[in-house]
């Protein structure tokens, strides 16, 4: 394995990612350089986990604009991030990269029930694990999915990729020019500042499993790269 500073991660991937400029749905040259970007780590022997929103085909905005009920539109958010998950496993595998989506919500025919152990034993054989459905529960966000799989898989650092987003700032750059980016910063600091990285669950899990994340910009090709092997880019809570 080359020197590297995490050696096995989790990366979340929003939903918007996999749109690109479309802004929705899959845009197929975004995906496919998404994955080509996941191989490039592969190779330096990292273990990679994948939690992937699905903000790209469905949000809960959407569903209070019909005057559905919250938990339903959850579980139509959760059957975008499979979506997500299935076309993202097939890229990667058309490039050579071996993996399995697990799902939350048993969908047997096109995916494995999510289940611990069997996850860790696919990273250990060199396998790319993408975790689909959230967490199989509604009221909880993907944000909240890759930090409780994190855990549970005993990751070295959650990789939150941003579509056009470089780090965390004091305010939105794109509204205050005033506005400052961090390059550390602690789970503390986020609470006390009032910064909106994360969910607060997602924000708690990570804090009390002193799991590190690091917020960088995915639109910048080899960045995932960059991260894993401890170049100093975007900005890294650290755990506690």
């Amino acid at each position: 394995m080359a020197d590297v500073k995490y050696k096995r991660i989790m990366l979340k991937l929003s939903g918007e990612a996999l749109a690109g400029d479309k802004g929705f749905g899959i845009n197929p040259p975004v995906i496919k350089t998404v994955a080509e970007e996941v191989k490039d780590v592969y190779n330096l022997g990292i273990q990679i986990a994948i939690v992937v929103g699905g903000g790209n085909m469905w949000r809960g905005v959407s569903g209070e604009q019909m005057g559905m009920e919250r938990a339903q539109a959850d579980y139509i958010g959760m059957l975008a991030t499979i979506m997500n998950a299935l076309a993202l496993q097939d890229n990667l595998e058309s490039i050579g990269v071996p993996t399995r989506v697990q799902t939350s919500i048993e969908m047997r025919q096109i995916a494995e029930p999510y289940i611990r152990r069997k996850a860790i034993r696919h990273l250990e054989k060199e396998r790319v694990v993408i975790f689909a459905g959230g967490t199989g529960s509604p009221y909880f966000s993907t944000d909240t999915t890759a930090a409780l799989r994190a855990a549970e898989i005993n990751a070295d650092a959650i990789l939150m990729a941003k579509n056009g987003v470089d780090g965390i700032y004091s305010a939105d750059p794109n509204k205050d020019p005033d506005a400052v980016k961090f390059d550390q910063l602690t789970q503390l600091d986020i609470i006390n500042k009032g910064l909106h990285v994360m969910d607060t669950t997602a924000s708690s899990l990570s804090m009390d499993n002193d799991i590190p994340f690091v917020v960088f910009n995915l639109n910048k090709q080899g960045n995932i790269r960059k991260v894993v092997e401890g170049e100093n880019i975007g900005t890294t809570v650290r755990g506690k």
